[in-house]
C-alpha cells in the first residue's frame, strides 16, 4: 500500500495536463531504462556480496578440517605408540632404560651447563661493558644476544624442572644461583632500548649496520615468542598428549616481549616530540605545521632508510605510520576537548586536517591506512564550536560595553563624554565597539570559510539592533525622570538635567557617525580610530560591510544588503528619537510653565511665545555647535512640531476661555507689538484672533531664520487658521467647519473639539451633541461610500491607497497619513 500511496501523487505530477499523455512511451521507456540499470546493478552487488560471503564459510570450513585433521592425526600417532608397546613384551623395560639414558644425557649436560654458567655469565658481562665504551656501534651485539639467549634457555630449563621435582627446598638456592643473570639481561635491554629510542637518528647518520643488527635480535626473540605461544596454546588444547612431545617438553618456556618492546619504545620517542611541538603550539598557534615537521621527517626517514633494513613482515613503514597517526589524533582530539583551548588554536587544527593528510599521501598512506579520522571526521562541529566562541565573545564583549553604556549613561559621567575634532559631542564606547566587530570580523574571516563569517555576521546584526532598542529604552526611561517629574521643573535636579540633554546630543551623534559616509572625512582622527585611509570618508557602517563583504558568499551578501539597510534605518530612527527626546524635555521642564497660562485671562497679556522663542534660541545657541549640522534642522522641525502640538493641546488648560470680543482699537496697535512689521489689523478681529496672530508671528519670526525649513513649517501650522474658525465662528456653523477639519485632519479627537467647544463663551449642550451627531453621520456615510466604491471595484482602477483614504467615497474622514492633530490631546 505504502508503494501504491508513493506512485500516484508522482503520477499526478508527470501527467499533470492533457498534453503530457503524449510523454507515456517516453516515460515508459525511460523507466524501464532505469530499472533495467538497476537490476543489474542490484544483481552485481548481490553476487559480489555472496562470492565474499562463499569465500569466507569455505575458509572457515578449511580451518575447521585442517584442525580436525591434526587431532586426528596426534591421536593416531598415540595409538602407535601404544600399540607398538603392545607387540613387544619387554617395551616398557626398553623405554624406562632409554628414558633412563636420555635422563642421564640431559643431567650431564645441565650439570656442564651449571658448572660453565657463571663464567659464561662474567664473558658476557665483558662484553656489555666493552659495547658501553662504542654506544655508537655496538659491535658485539649478536654475539651478546646468543650468549644470553642460551643461558636463558638453561636457566628456563632447571628452573622448570625443579618445579616438578617432588622437592621444591631447592627452588630458592636454584634462584639465588642465576641471579646474576638478570643483571647482565637489564644490561642488555637498556642498550637494546637505546637502539630503539634512536632509530631515526641512527638511520639519518648512516649507521645502518647496527638498525640491522637491531632487527636480527628483535626478529629472532620474535620467533622464540611465536614458539611459546604456540606450545602454550598447544598445551591448552591438548594438556597431556602435547606434553610428551619432545619439542613441547624440552622448547622454550618464557616470553621475553622484545617486539613489543620495540613498538613501545617507537610510541614513547615519538610522545616525547609530540609533547614539546603541543607546547610550541600553544605559545603560538600559528606554528602548528612548523612544530610537526619532525613528525613527516621522521616517516620520510623510516620510507627512504628503514624499510630496506628490516624485515618485509614487519611492515615497518605501515607500523610506524599506524603509532605516529594514533599519537598524532590523541594529542589533536585532547586539545580540541580542552576547555581553555584559544580560538585561534581550534582553528590552527580545523586547518592542520586537510593539510595532514596531503602530507602524508605523499608518503604513501591512504585515508584507509590512517584510521581513525585525525580528528575523528569533527570538521563541522568544530566549526561550529569555533563560530561559537567568537559569538560568546561577541555576546560578552557586547554584555560589558552595554553595561558600561548604562552605567555611564544612569551616573552622566563627564569623561565618558568627549568632542571630535569637529566639535560633535560622542561618546567613548562607540569607538571601541566597532573596533571589537571588527577584530572579531577578521578572526571569523582567518577560518576561510564563509559559513562561519556568516554565523558570525548574524550574531552582529542581532548584537547591533538589540543595542538600539537598549539604548532607546534607556532615553526613555531616563528622560521619563523629567518628564513625568509634575507640572513644574521645581524639584529638578538641574545638573542631571544638564548632563542628560549633553548626552541625548552625544548618543544622536553617534547614530549619525554610523552611517555618514562623509562626517568621518571631515573629522578624521578625532576618535584614534581611523587608519589614515580611504575608509575615513565612510562611517561605521560602511567600513563594516567593507570587511566582511569579501568573507561572504554571494547570496549572503544580498541578505545582509538588506540587514544593513535595516541597521541604517535604526541608526537614523534612534538619532531621532534622541532628538525627539530631547525635545520632550525641554517642553517638559522649560517650556511647560508657560504653556499652562496659554489661552487663559494671563495669556492675553503676557508674551508667553516670546518666552518660548527665547528658549529655543538659547538651546540652539549651546547646542548647535556640538549636534551634528544634519541633526540641526530635525531639531528644529521637532522644536516646531512640539511648539504646535502643546499649543493646540493648551485648550485643555484649567480656566481656558476664548475672549471672542472685538478688539479695542487701542489694543489694535500693541497686540501685535513683538512681531515686527505686522500687518494692520481687521476691525473685526477678535481678541482671541488678535493673541493668536501675534503668537503665529513670533514663532514664524524665530523660523524665517531657517530658510529651508520655514516654508514646510508654516504649511503645517496653517491648522491654527482653522482652530481660529472653530473658536469664532457662529454655533451653527460649526458642525460644517468640524467636518470640514475632519476631511483634512482625520485624526483629530473628540476630546479636543468638546475641549475648544466649552472654552467658548456661548457654549451649550445642544451644539455639543449636534455636532457629534453630524460627525457620526458623516463617518457612516463615508464608511458606506468606501465600501460600495470597492464593490465596483475601484480600489483596482488605478485610484491608489493614499488616494482612497484621503478623498474620494471616504471623504477624508476615515483613516489616511497620520496629521498634526494626531499628537494633540
Amino acid at each position: 500500500m505504502n508503494d501504491a500511496d508513493g506512485v500516484v501523487p508522482k503520477l499526478a505530477e508527470l501527467l499533470r495536463h492533457p498534453d503530457d499523455l503524449d510523454k507515456i512511451p517516453a516515460l515508459k521507456a525511460e523507466f524501464t531504462r532505469k530499472k533495467a540499470a538497476m537490476d543489474s546493478h542490484l544483481r552485481d552487488s548481490l553476487k559480489e556480496q555472496l562470492d565474499v560471503t562463499q569465500a569466507g564459510m569455505n575458509a572457515i570450513n578449511d580451518g575447521q578440517q585442517l584442525a580436525s585433521l591434526l587431532k586426528q592425526e596426534m591421536m593416531r600417532v598415540d595409538r602407535l605408540g601404544a600399540d607398538a608397546q603392545k607387540m613387544l613384551r619387554d617395551f616398557p623395560q626398553i623405554g624406562l632404560v632409554a628414558q633412563t639414558q636420555r635422563n642421564f644425557l640431559l643431567v650431564e649436560q645441565m650439570r656442564s651447563d651449571l658448572d660453565t654458567f657463571n663464567e659464561r655469565v662474567a664473558r658476557v658481562e665483558e662484553l656489555l661493558r666493552q659495547d658501553s665504551e662504542q654506544l655508537e656501534t655496538l659491535p658485539n651485539l649478536l654475539t651478546i644476544h646468543q650468549e644470553l639467549s642460551g643461558l636463558r634457555l638453561i636457566r628456563e630449563g632447571a628452573m622448570d624442572q625443579i618445579k616438578k621435582a617432588s622437592d621444591a627446598s631447592l627452588h630458592g638456592s636454584l634462584e639465588e644461583f642465576f641471579s646474576g643473570l638478570d643483571h647482565v639481561v637489564a644490561w642488555f635491554d637498556e642498550h637494546i632500548g637505546l637502539i630503539c629510542l634512536n632509530m631515526i637518528p641512527l638511520t639519518q647518520n648512516g649507521n645502518t649496520a647496527l638498525v640491522v643488527r637491531l632487527a636480527v635480535v628483535i626478529e629472532e626473540e620474535e620467533r622464540h615468542d611465536e614458539r611459546v605461544t604456540a606450545m602454550q596454546e598447544a598445551q591448552k588444547e591438548y594438556g597431556m598428549l602435547a606434553s610428551r612431545l619432545t619439542a613441547v617438553a624440552d622448547g622454550p618456556k618464557e616470553l621475553r616481549g622484545y617486539k613489543e618492546k620495540f613498538l613501545e619504545s617507537i610510541r614513547v620517542q615519538a610522545q616525547a616530540q609530540f609533547e614539546a611541538a603541543v607546547a610550541h603550539f600553544l605559545e603560538e598557534a600559528d606554528k602548528l605545521e612548523k612544530s610537526l615537521r619532525w613528525f613527516f621527517n621522521e616517516l620520510n626517514t623510516v620510507k627512504l632508510g628503514m624499510v630496506q633494513l628490516m624485515p618485509k613482515k614487519w611492515r615497518i613503514l605501515a607500523t610506524y605510520g599506524a603509532i605516529y597517526h594514533g599519537l598524532m589524533h590523541d594529542e589533536l582530539i585532547k586539545l580540541i576537548d580542552h576547555p581553555d583551548l584559544p580560538p585561534a588554536n581550534l582553528l590552527a587544527i580545523i586547518h592542520w586536517s586537510d593539510k595532514y593528510y596531503e602530507k602524508m599521501a605523499k608518503l604513501g598512506f591512504g585515508p584507509g591506512e590512517l584510521q581513525p579520522h585525525v580528528i575523528d571526521n569533527r570538521q563541522g562541529e568544530l566549526v561550529r564550536e569555533w563560530r561559537q566562541l567568537i559569538i560568546k565573545f561577541l555576546d560578552e564583549w557586547m554584555a560589558r560595553i552595554a553595561q558600561a553604556d548604562a552605567t555611564d549613561f544612569a551616573e552622566r559621567r563627564p569623561d565618558s563624554l568627549d568632542h571630535d575634532r569637529h566639535g560633535y559631542f560622542r561618546t567613548r564606547n562607540l569607538v571601541d565597539l566597532w573596533r571589537m566587530l571588527r577584530e572579531q570580523t577578521m578572526a571569523a574571516g582567518t577560518s576561510a570559510r564563509a559559513d562561519v563569517t556568516e554565523g558570525v555576521m548574524d550574531a552582529m546584526f542581532r548584537v547591533l539592533k538589540t543595542r538600539q532598542s537598549t539604548w532607546q529604552r534607556m532615553v526613555d526611561d531616563e528622560c521619563g525622570r523629567f518628564i513625568n517629574a509634575g507640572p513644574s521643573s521645581a524639584g529638578v535636579d538641574q545638573d542631571g538635567y544638564q548632563s542628560l540633554q549633553d548626552w541625548l546630543t552625544a548618543v544622536a551623534n553617534d547614530q549619525i557617525a554610523c552611517i555618514d559616509d562623509h562626517e568621518e572625512a571631515v573629522v578624521s582622527g578625532g576618535d584614534g580610530d581611523g587608519d589614515g585611509d580611504g575608509s575615513m570618508h565612510l562611517g561605521y557602517l560602511s567600513r563594516f560591510k567593507q570587511d566582511f563583504a569579501p568573507l561572504v558568499s554571494a547570496a549572503y551578501l544580498s541578505y545582509a544588503e538588506a540587514e544593513m539597510d535595516s541597521l541604517r534605518d535604526g541608526y537614523v530612527d534612534l538619532s531621532t528619537h534622541c532628538i525627539a527626546a530631547f525635545v520632550a524635555l525641554v517642553f517638559a521642564v522649560d517650556v511647560r510653565p508657560t504653556l499652562t497660562d496659554f489661552f487663559t485671562a494671563r495669556w492675553y497679556g503676557e508674551a508667553g511665545m516670546g518666552r518660548i522663542i527665547s528658549t529655543f534660541e538659547d538651546y540652539l545657541i549651546d547646542y548647535a555647535q556640538v549636534l551634528h549640522h544634519s541633526l540641526v534642522d530635525i531639531f528644529i522641525e521637532e522644536l516646531a512640531d512640539a511648539l504646535l502640538t502643546h499649543y493646540l493641546s493648551a485648550v485643555h488648560n484649567k480656566a481656558v476661555k476664548f475672549d471672542r470680543s472685538p478688539l479695542p482699537s487701542s489694543a489694535s496697535a500693541s497686540s501685535s507689538s513683538s512681531s515686527p512689521s505686522p500687518p494692520a489689523p481687521d476691525p473685526s478681529t477678535t481678541v482671541f484672533e488678535a493673541k493668536l496672530r501675534d503668537d503665529v508671528l513670533t514663532a514664524f519670526a524665530f523660523f524665517d531664520h531657517y530658510p529651508a525649513l520655514a516654508p514646510a513649517i508654516k504649511q503645517k501650522w496653517r491648522v491654527l487658521e482653522r482652530f481660529a474658525a472653530l473658536v469664532t465662528a457662529p454655533k451653527p456653523a460649526l458642525p460644517d467647519l468640524w467636518i470640514d477639519f475632519r476631511r483634512t485632519y482625520w485624526d483629530a479627537k473628540l476630546t479636543w473639539i468638546e475641549a475648544v467647544l466649552r472654552a467658548r463663551d456661548d457654549f451649550d449642550r445642544a451644539t455639543w451633541a449636534a455636532l457629534k451627531t453630524r460627525t457620526a453621520a458623516a463617518v457612516a456615510a463615508a464608511a458606506a461610500g468606501r465600501a460600495a466604491a470597492e464593490a465596483d471595484g475601484e480600489a483596482e482602477s488605478g485610484a491608489g491607497p493614499g488616494a482612497r483614504r484621503t478623498g474620494g467615497a471616504g471623504g477624508g474622514l476615515l483613516r489616511g497619513p497620520d496629521t498634526v492633530m494626531g499628537k494633540v490631546r
